[in-house]
């Protein structure tokens, strides 16, 4: 922002926090020493168009700034398949190999540890995940029957997304897409490495 812009959203902030509403036009001319109420409609515009304020032509005082909404870096871990199961190094990757990190809104992770996969296949896609989307992940060891795990196949070393449903005698990894099989396998044979709270969507 150029210096007049951050000099007006300050006097905003300060005079909403002292007199609890917004400036007039007027207000912010003679407050950031402006010399004209037209270059003050300039910057506010560009505030606005920026969405950094809003405004409502029809209300008197109606100025308010645009609230932040705070991120958090959540590690981006690898491939993770919506599809056949890849193959991924060992388990350790699921913890503390980062490649890269992605910035979410604090409110869809919460207070929550949380790392992403990018998603490889289209075996979920009827649950809204298609090839290319991002899950975000929230570690966990085991899960509620109809729960999105990434589950990780002990004899092949390989990991996969899918629904879990466990029964008495083996476990079943039930994919999102009817032109898939679901994969049974032993409950010995099966870890879940963590369970599905959130999809970024390729665009």
């Amino acid at each position: 922002m150029s210096t007049t812009r951050e000099r007006i959203i300050r006097f905003i902030e300060e005079f909403l926090a002292e007199r609890d509403y917004a400036p007039t036009v007027r207000d912010i001319l003679k407050g950031c020493a402006i010399s004209s109420t037209a270059v003050v409609q300039y910057h506010l515009n560009v505030l606005e168009k920026e969405g950094r304020i809003h405004r409502d032509p029809e209300i008197f005082r109606s100025i308010r700034l645009s609230q932040k909404k705070s991120v958090v870096a959540v590690p981006l871990l690898g491939m993770i398949a919506a599809g056949k199961p890849i193959p991924v190094p060992d388990s350790d990757t699921w913890t503390n190999r980062t490649a890269e990190t992605l910035e979410v809104p604090q409110e869809l992770v919460g207070d929550r540890q949380v790392y992403a996969l990018k998603v490889k296949g289209q075996s979920m896609i009827d649950a809204l995940i298609d090839d290319g989307d991002i899950v975000l992940m929230e570690p966990a060891g085991s899960a509620e029957n109809g729960e999105m795990v990434a589950a990780w196949l002990k004899d092949k070393q390989e990991v996969t997304l899918k629904r879990i449903y466990v029964e008495r005698r083996q476990v079943l990894l039930e994919p999102a897409n009817r032109h898939f099989k679901p994969i049974r396998q032993r409950p010995d044979n099966v870890e879940v490495q963590g369970k599905v709270i959130g999809v970024i969507r390729k665009l």
